[in-house]
């Protein structure tokens, strides 16, 4: 396939990035010592929103990023204010600070450069609530870029996304003689728990996509440099649930009381018993419960947090749909109250075959390999779907690349880290997809 990678482009593109390389490192590095979790990535944003700033882009921030009210599972008010007031202790710019408050974090970058398609790109920017490893023989460790917020880590690789999406930024900007069209760049808010990628296209920023990119890095598969698509991410919906008893004393009248205990234990057993579907995979989950009760007391309160999965949207809204039937029939059986938050979810998503091709092409022309064969299933789940399917259904094509890299564990383990090599990689794909996407005639 023929790309729009000249030989020239190809070499102007290699030979920046690779005197970006020791910036890229140093980006990445901070971005990893400094961890946030959805929504309140406030350090992470103004980071961002000042170097897009300094490279001419047009920046939208705060509510102009997020619908508001298509947000899920935001943090309370006390984790708000101390993830802001921590953002401001470590250098965040206080006036960009001041325009994101409220959980409006995230950023979107725009470059109009001419008549030309619109290409997207997403990068996503939250950490994950996990404490970082402190073994010897860990790089973030021994290097000195470990996290420096307990119990919070870029433990599914964001901190490269990061990187990623900046540099091809700044070296898009610098390269604006060779593309012609409109380039959007979204760094998302809270992907992890899939709770930030609705609302960002419910604000209507892929409406007008022609071509939609979004990366991941992959650890499971060095065949390569690159994979230029995924699909198959299971569907989901992310459910807090709290049941309301009334408390009484267990010995001297337990018949005063309503317990949640027998209802929580009913829900879960029959959670994990409802039937399977016999068109593709489904999941369930309980992964935490909270029970507010003591050895005397008959507990009146009751905190779940649950999640289903399914192959495909319809599997997952059966497998929503039996499990509110469940949580709804035990609280009846026990004369309690409940309540079901959907604190996040996504939809099933695929890549379109003939983008990836492309990919692929640019890639090679680019100096990387392309794994063979070019697609992965996904088998986590990803809110980039809603982007994917927004454009998609508009007409675009849409892709969800992944660049292959190793590290000592899996993603979402506190070993998580992966190889800084695959920033510049990332760099001159996105780079030199924008480029061929949006070729200056």
């Amino acid at each position: 396939m023929t790309t729009a990678i000249t030989a020239d482009i190809a070499r102007r593109i290699n030979d920046a990035v690779a005197d970006m390389n020791d910036e890229l490192v140093t980006w990445r590095r901070d971005f990893h010592r400094h961890p946030e979790l959805g929504f309140q990535e406030y350090r992470t944003t103004s980071m961002i929103l000042q170097k897009l700033t300094d490279w001419g882009y047009e920046v939208l921030y705060g509510p102009d990023v997020c619908e508001a009210d298509a947000r899920m599972g935001l943090p309370s008010k006390e984790e708000d204010d101390f993830a802001f007031q921590r953002a401001l202790d470590e250098g965040a710019d206080p006036a960009w600070l001041e325009k994101i408050k409220g959980q409006f974090t995230g950023a979107v970058a725009i470059m109009k450069n001419g008549e030309g398609p619109t290409v997207g790109m997403r990068f996503d920017i939250d950490g994950l609530p996990i404490h970082e490893a402190d073994d010897d023989d860990y790089e973030p460790a021994a290097e000195g870029f470990r996290s420096q917020h307990d119990h919070t880590m870029h433990a599914c690789g964001h901190d490269a996304h990061i990187t990623i999406g900046l540099g091809t930024a700044k070296l898009l900007a610098e390269m604006k003689d060779a593309w012609s069209g409109t380039l959007k760049l979204i760094f998302q808010p809270a992907e992890e728990g899939v709770r930030g990628g609705k609302s960002i296209v419910a604000k209507g920023h892929c409406d007008d996509v022609d071509f939609m990119l979004a990366q991941h890095v992959d650890e499971k598969s060095q065949d390569g440099d690159i994979c230029a698509g995924a699909g198959g991410a299971l569907a989901t919906s992310k459910m807090d649930v709290n049941f309301f008893g009334r408390s009484a004393h267990a010995s001297g009248a337990p018949e005063e009381g309503r317990n949640v205990v027998p209802a929580v234990a009913t829900a879960i057993l029959n959670l994990y018993a409802i039937s399977r579907h016999s068109h593709g995979p489904s999941r369930i989950n309980v992964g935490k419960v909270i029970i507010d009760g003591g050895r005397n007391i008959i507990a009146d309160k009751a905190h779940l947090e649950i999640e289903v999965r399914g192959e495909t949207t319809e599997i997952n809204d059966y497998m929503e749909k039996r499990a509110r039937t469940v949580i709804a029939a035990a609280a009846d059986m026990y004369e309690v109250e409940h309540e079901i938050i959907r604190m996040g979810e996504s939809i099933s998503l695929d890549s379109d075959r003939d983008l990836m091709a492309r990919i692929d092409a640019v890639a090679t022309d680019l100096g990387l390999t392309p794994r063979d064969p070019n697609w992965m299933m996904a088998s986590g789940s990803e809110d980039y779907a809603f982007m994917m399917d927004r454009v998609q259904s508009n007409g675009g094509k849409a892709t969800f690349i992944r660049m292959l890299t190793s590290s000592p564990a899996g993603a979402h383990n506190r070993k998580f880290c992966v190889q800084e090599k695959v920033l510049p990689a990332g760099v001159r794909l996105f780079t030199g997809a924008a480029i061929d996407l949006m070729p200056r005639g």
